[in-house]
């Protein structure tokens, strides 16, 4: 049996204080570095123990991640297909129930709100999270629809297990049906008589899986959790080595890899669906849904707009917030999200590049890093690649059963 001793309050380097997740006793037990940061209002791990062996876990075992502080609306009702067909790019009729969709909301000028997954429980029941706060604009979208939208994010507390030994984890707890569980599906179940709602679904591009429960039986949940995990190399993490992994997997987040339009000051920072590389998602075929009009004219005009791109960046040297140039002297943008990629042996990057129609420009990139060596900085210029992402591609995050290690 697992006992998770108690830690210090350290809630005095935040300027105000911060809610603690249900699981946050556990993840606290963890820590031997103690570095925390502010997620939507929750006191959330950066690093617990040490960032390579929590990345390592992701790709070599297993994974758990505290998902609490992601925004969680229930929507319920019997329109709220067509509530949720006007609030977001994709056709929600065409989703089946007990599966998960990637999406997009835009304003009425057809720029992105922010981005989250779509959870369709049944008919007429389903669940969107997401990384900002929105419900001031899902109540001012639903007005005329027959729907009920709830906030269960302080109700609902959820954990991410990512890696390669995530489902045999879930097989030593007695979830059946672990192994029919396709990508982007998700089933209800007891795991030790707690209800849970688990999904084949993560942030990191890898095999994984996402469950959600009420708060009262999160400690229950967790030690079921943490002792099948003990010989599978199971590994509480936090926020940066996850945020490596979903580099490697070209995913993009709100507020760092774009500005979403409810936080933008100046409007040429806003982004549409296109601009992101996530025109697919819209479905310009089904009816009205908010900025269909706007994405449409955008698409005939010939825009020279801010895109983002996955970058190869020649050298080790971390290259994050540094400046784009074509033919080493003309501004084209910035990197927004860089790493070292251990798994991919390159430097990556996403970043926002204005370069129009040119696909010259495309050939002669440059980025200008600044490095520290015998404490003096020094310009280095190195060569850039423009790739398709992702960065790594894992044939075991979509096999179908997934593999018992």
């Amino acid at each position: 049996m697992t006992h998770l001793k108690k830690k210090k309050d350290r809630d005095t380097t935040f300027s105000k204080p911060l809610f603690r997740s249900p699981f946050y006793d556990f993840f606290a037990a963890q820590e031997t570095e103690g570095h925390w940061y502010n997620w939507n209002g929750y006191k959330s791990p950066t690093i617990l123990s040490d960032e390579e062996l929590e990345y390592f876990s992701i790709r070599s075992t297993c994974s758990v991640f505290d998902i609490t502080p992601l925004n969680k609306y229930r929507i319920v009702g019997s329109q709220a297909e067509e509530f949720l067909n006007k609030l977001t790019v994709r056709n929600v009729a065409k989703q089946n129930v007990a599966t998960v969709k990637y999406t997009l909301w835009c304003d009425q000028e057809g720029f992105v709100i922010d981005d989250g997954t779509l959870f369709r429980i049944s008919d007429n029941d389903f669940r969107l999270c997401s990384q900002e706060k929105h419900l001031p604009w899902l109540i001012d979208t639903s007005h005329g629809f027959d729907v009920e939208i709830i906030d269960e994010s302080k109700h609902v507390c959820g954990i991410s297990l990512q890696g390669p030994t995530s489902a045999s984890i879930l097989r030593l707890l007695g979830v059946n049906g672990i192994d029919d569980l396709k990508p982007f599906h998700l089933f209800q179940t007891k795991i030790s008589n707690i209800p849970i709602m688990i999904s084949r679904t993560g942030f990191t591009g890898d095999l994984g899986y996402e469950i959600f429960l009420k708060n009262n039986a999160a400690n229950k949940f967790i030690e079921r959790v943490w002792n099948a995990g003990t010989n599978h190399g199971l590994t509480a993490i936090g926020y940066n080595a996850l945020n490596m992994a979903r580099i490697e997997a070209g995913f993009i987040v709100a507020n760092i890899d774009f500005i979403s339009s409810d936080h933008a000051i100046r409007p040429n920072r806003c982004r549409r669906p296109d601009d992101l590389g996530l025109g697919w998602l819209v479905d310009l075929n089904k009816g009205f849904f908010n900025g269909k009009k706007a994405i449409l004219n955008s698409k005939l005009e010939d825009s020279a707009a801010f895109k983002i791109y996955a970058l190869e960046i020649d050298g080790k040297e971390p290259a994050e917030g540094s400046i784009i140039y074509y033919n080493k002297k003309d501004e084209v943008g910035s990197v927004t999200s860089a790493i070292w990629s251990p798994m991919a042996k390159k430097s990556i990057a996403l970043a926002q590049l204005k370069l129009g129609s040119s696909n010259s420009k495309m050939e002669n990139l440059w980025v200008e890093i600044y490095s520290l060596k015998e404490l003096q900085y020094h310009k280095l210029m190195k060569k850039v690649s423009i790739v398709k992402p992702p960065f790594i591609n894992l044939a075991r995050r979509s096999a179908c059963p997934p593999s018992n290690c």
